[in-house]
């Protein structure tokens, strides 16, 4: 199998492990960008939080200088340096990157960037113009500023000034920078564990698989799928604890089960009794007969097992309907073949008589004879023709009357029996269904001290009714619908093909015919059987 499938793989594909080390590291992968994306927002609001206090702490405290509240009310740019030197010391004492002074318009006195004096500091998200302190985030030259901006209030809490501070926010490059020793480290542990773990998954997913990998599975499944579904024969496979497993179309439509039946028990499913037992019990010989509805099916069950564990049993059957038909009226073609032997051999020996008789000059005993065999011979042909029309059932009938007498049980006609002319398929349903209840009759009538079977045929517009009875012990109460549905036999079961599917093959005809076989007990036993034209 494995090279067969090799055939079919002649490229080389990745095998199981590659598989899960790829898919390992694509998940690291999308873990460790998760894991940068947090840790730079992460580090974007920590910059936030500490510097933005620490550049309102800065312009606070410079804000309060009492040097700078005298100052600033009469300062202008670029005149003197007071300010500057005070603006610098606050911004190297702070660590920020900018200190600026502005007058109460917002106009920039003195900058840590020259280039800005005489501009205003003023934003649309400013408060400070309110005399209340603000920290926000702004955009200056291309840069992203964090900056901070408190109101100057003289003694008399009149805004006198504006104190601005802050600092550029780092670059992505600069926070990648310092997170990425952790997110190295963070790299190799996944690697090594997600290396591991794949190469540990592969090897137990691939023991468990029998060494095969996942395209030679989809391949095998792909096969076993078109084997199973495209086989004539019905496959079912049921477990130790008697739930279904596995059915094919065929199985699910010869024992008329659901499409959903695979995972339920044979009790959920409610099957017939023979097909549980066709399905759990162990099969000494094969090709093992039962009736299934209306169908006639070949059962061959074979346990499975391995070293471990009983993995319960497959069963493959397959319809013999129409085979076990043909086989009936073979039989009965080959019992008529037989009994006109037996005539032949039995007219050969009344001519042997007649000759002797003839020869030794007794006259009178040739005529004595011969009427007495005429006699015998015409009354049961005129007792059968007078009544059955259809020559193959009148046939059958005289065929089976003889074979009666030679086994010393005297078959007769119910008074009144009728049955004209019938169409081919009739006569032959009806021949299968007459042999098979004449011959069951026979071997029950056969223990009475006089045996008897009587035959009565009754014909409609619509139906033919036959009823076969004998005056045998009759049927068991237990045993009436026993011997229809699982193949009851009293016989000899070992024989070939099995027995018990007379009265099962002739119910069947019936029912196929829109009519039914019933039996019941009358001192003997009585079937009815009713065919619909």
């Amino acid at each position: 199998m494995r090279l067969f499938l090799a055939q079919l793989y002649p490229r080389r594909r990745m095998t199981l492990a590659g598989q899960y080390l790829v898919l390992q590291l694509l998940i690291i992968a999308v873990v460790l960008a998760g894991v940068i994306t947090v840790a730079l927002t992460q580090a974007t609001n920590n910059f936030e939080k500490i510097e933005g206090r620490r550049s309102l702490s800065a312009a606070e405290s410079l804000a309060a200088n009492p040097l700078l509240r005298v100052l600033l009310p009469q300062a202008e740019p670029e005149m003197g340096s007071a300010l500057p030197a005070m603006g610098e010391s606050v911004r190297s004492t702070s660590g920020l990157q900018f200190v600026i002074i502005a007058d109460p318009q917002g106009t920039v006195i003195t900058s840590s960037y020259p280039d800005e004096v005489g501009t205003s500091i003023l934003h649309p998200e400013s408060a400070v113009a309110e005399g209340r302190g603000w920290t926000g985030e702004i955009w200056r030259n291309g840069n992203h500023v964090l900056i901070a901006q408190v109101p100057v209030l003289d003694d008399d809490g009149k805004m006198v000034g504006i104190v601005s501070a802050g600092q550029s926010y780092p670059s992505t490059g600069e926070m990648i920078q310092d997170i990425a020793p952790s997110a190295l480290a963070t790299l190799l542990i996944s690697l090594v564990l997600g290396t591991t773990g794949s190469v540990l998954l592969s090897r137990r997913v691939k023991h468990q698989t029998r060494g095969m990998e996942p395209g030679e599975i989809a391949e095998l499944f792909e096969h076993r799928e078109a084997l199973l579904h495209g086989v004539k024969e019905g496959i079912i496979s049921v477990s130790p604890d008697s739930r279904v497993m596995l059915a094919n179309d065929i199985a699910v439509e010869l024992l008329q089960l659901p499409d959903d039946c695979v995972g339920k028990t044979l009790d959920e499913l409610e099957v017939a009794p023979q097909v549980r037992h066709a399905l759990n019990t162990s099969q000494e010989q094969p090709d093992r007969q039962f009736l299934v509805g209306e169908r006639v099916l070949v059962f061959n069950r074979m346990p499975v097992k391995t070293a471990r564990r009983d993995l319960g049993s497959v069963t493959t059957f397959r319809d013999k309907t129409e085979l076990t038909l043909l086989e009936q009226e073979l039989g009965d073609s080959k019992a008529t073949a037989d009994m006109l032997r037996a005539q032949t051999h039995e007219f050969a020996n009344q001519l042997h008589a007649i000759s002797g008789l003839i020869q030794l000059e007794e006259y009178d005993e040739v005529i004595g004879f011969i009427d007495g065999v005429s006699f015998s011979r015409s009354k049961i042909f005129e007792d059968v023709s007078a009544c059955i029309a259809e020559p193959t059932i009148a046939a059958l009938l005289i065929a089976k009357s003889s074979v009666a007498t030679e086994r010393g049980v005297h078959l007769a006609m119910v008074p009144n029996s009728a049955l004209g002319r019938c169409e081919d398929q009739l006569a032959r349903d009806l021949t299968t269904v007459i042999g098979n209840l004449v011959d069951n009759a026979m071997d029950a009538a056969i223990s009475a001290s006089t045996p008897q079977i009587k035959v009565g045929i009754e014909e409609t517009n619509e139906l033919v009714r036959v009823i076969v009875s004998d005056n045998g012990e009759g049927i068991a109460e237990d045993a009436i619908d026993e011997i229809f549905t699982q193949g009851f036999s009293t016989k000899d079961s070992s024989v070939s093909g099995g027995r018990g599917f007379g009265l099962a093959i002739s119910r069947l005809v019936c029912r196929r015919r829109g009519g039914e076989l019933a039996a019941a007990n009358d001192h003997g036993a009585r079937f009815t059987a009713t065919l619909r034209k």
